[in-house]
């Protein structure tokens, strides 16, 4: 799975001599919380909602409301966006990316082919993409059974389940202590529950 299978690829960006108003006002109406900032089509910096409201002013500064309004109005977006960006690319698999954002603590990566700007990752990106893996958007029957992680489970899981006509819409695999696993599937078909009563029979254990 790869990033460009995520991103979102209309991008709304600034230039780094709009206002901090005029980007708030922006985001407002986008209903977005991150923009990309562009100069002469290159990525020069990066800004989110949350980089906006640390400059705003405190409601315990001394300023009035007009002055507040002036250096808002006034204040350039380079004064304030990231200026080293950290970026991906739409090839880039959609675990690099994401570890890329935790080591990095930050919540959305601008998606660069050959230094263009063609889309940005998200943190609401990269859960989606964990749900289709876990397949929680696949029709079917949550199924998660635990075993030892051992040669050939897989195989045994899917010869089984294959004797029922029943099919498999997703697996995953979480590692457990112990040389344990637990495999969630969803499955679909008339007889998930005789494929549950097989698997246990053969000595996999069944979490509901």
């Amino acid at each position: 799975m790869y990033v460009r299978q995520f991103m979102t690829s209309q991008v709304f960006t600034v230039s780094p001599d709009e206002s901090i108003a005029d980007t708030m006002v922006l985001m407002r109406e986008k209903k977005i919380n991150k923009l990309p900032v562009m100069d002469k089509g290159k990525l020069v910096g990066f800004v989110t909602d949350g980089d906006l409201r640390e400059v705003s002013p405190s409601p315990a500064t001394t300023l009035s409301i007009f002055e507040l309004n002036y250096l808002i109005a006034k204040t350039p977006i380079r004064e304030v966006a990231v200026k080293k960006v950290m970026t991906c690319q739409p090839d880039t698999q959609i675990e690099d990316a994401a570890l890329l954002m935790r080591e990095h603590r930050i919540s959305g990566l601008p998606v660069l082919d050959q230094g263009k700007l063609v889309g940005i990752i998200t943190a609401t990106d990269i859960l989606d993409a964990f749900l289709d893996i876990m397949g929680f958007r696949s029709p079917g029957q949550r199924v998660v059974i635990e075993t030892k992680d051992e040669t050939g489970v897989l195989l045994d899981l899917a010869v089984t389940i294959k004797q029922f006509d029943v099919n498999i819409a997703s697996f995953a695999v979480y590692h457990l202590r112990d040389n344990q696993v637990q495999i969630l599937a969803r499955l679909q078909g008339e007889q998930v529950s005789e494929v549950k009563a097989s698997l246990k029979e053969k000595g996999y254990q069944i979490r509901e």
